[in-house]
């Protein structure tokens, strides 16, 4: 099993789950660590991490072969980034999802879990968003999520690909972190609310986001990936809520058992003012699983940010030395 991304905010906590799973042999971990963290490996029995890109097509080769399964979350993540550098958001998320996907077929034609993201639907105002729904992108990130979908589709259908592509939708959780200008709403809300500062909101507030736990997202990618399972096309990996930033305040105040003030600011360009996940697909593939409610998740996400600092326990992640 390859998961490139994996010492990233979700990619280790599916090495977390994949490692402790039945049936699922060694987790090879392929992460330039540009955000990943080591340390959020921390503790992971029989996980090997290799350090490099998805952009080094001898490297992908190395560790694909052999692999039954590539989850591939490595991406050059954030609007704003992208906007700064639409290039290398381009050459990471389409390039290096072609190189993903051309390594996995040389190796044999082995499944490949493809993670994309709602940015996708852009200025598509219609909700709940459905998978059919003409993609319409407001910034360089979000076309680039859509190259790289269309790339996965395309192999499936010229080269029988086993292929599953997921449109995440705002996940949140532990090992998200917060302290940078590119940080997701729901890290730099805790990092604040803990830090006795006042939210940052972009705008109004009002904009809607439908948040998703990341255990719940772990939870569908291991199941994907020890069922094999395809589509034909993009699913979307949310289970249909919708919240603005102005509830999420709320709801993290019930969390850290205080009420929260906010500061706002401007808008920020690219950014797309409500989101919301038809779910009909996701639940047809996986009618079995059920996510973590927004309330239970912020508890634990704040739970996490509070262990930092802290000492970390051993770790058991393995990082071959440079050949």
């Amino acid at each position: 099993m390859v998961v490139t991304g994996g010492a990233g905010f979700i990619g280790a906590n599916l090495c977390r789950v994949l490692a402790g799973a039945s049936g699922v042999g060694s987790v090879v971990v392929l992460d330039d660590l540009s955000t990943g963290r080591l340390d959020n490996l921390a503790g992971i029995d029989g996980v090997e991490v290799v350090e490099g890109s998805i952009l080094d097509a001898d490297l992908l080769a190395t560790v694909t072969a052999g692999a039954d399964a590539v989850v591939h979350l490595a991406a050059r993540a954030s609007v704003p980034r992208s906007l700064e550098d639409p290039v290398a958001t381009h050459e990471a998320n389409a390039t290096g999802t072609l190189g993903v996907l051309e390594a996995a077929r040389q190796a044999g034609g082995i499944q490949v879990v493809v993670a994309s993201s709602s940015s996708v639907y852009g200025a598509n105002r219609t909700l709940p968003a459905g998978e059919d729904l003409p993609p319409r992108p407001l910034s360089p990130y979000a076309a680039s999520k859509l190259a790289a979908e269309a790339y996965a589709v395309s192999y499936a259908s010229s080269f029988g690909l086993p292929v599953l592509v997921f449109r995440f939708f705002n996940v949140f959780g532990p090992l998200q972190r917060a302290g940078h200008a590119y940080a997701a709403v729901v890290p730099a809300f805790v990092s604040a609310a803990l830090a006795g500062q006042d939210l940052p909101v972009h705008g109004d507030g009002r904009q809607t986001r439908d948040f998703t736990f990341v255990g719940s997202v772990v939870d569908v990618l291991a199941a994907a990936v020890d069922r094999g399972v395809t589509a034909p096309g993009p699913v979307n990996l949310a289970f249909g809520g919708r919240c603005s930033l102005l509830e999420l305040a709320d709801a993290l105040g019930e969390a850290v058992g205080r009420p929260l003030a906010l500061a706002h600011g401007p808008a920020r360009a690219g950014d797309v003012r409500d989101s919301q996940a038809d779910q009909t697909r996701l639940r047809a593939l996986f009618p079995d699983l059920e996510p973590v409610a927004l309330a239970q998740g912020l508890q634990e996400t704040v739970a996490w940010f509070r262990t930092l600092g802290r000492p970390a326990v051993g770790s058991s992640v393995s990082v071959p030395p440079p050949s």
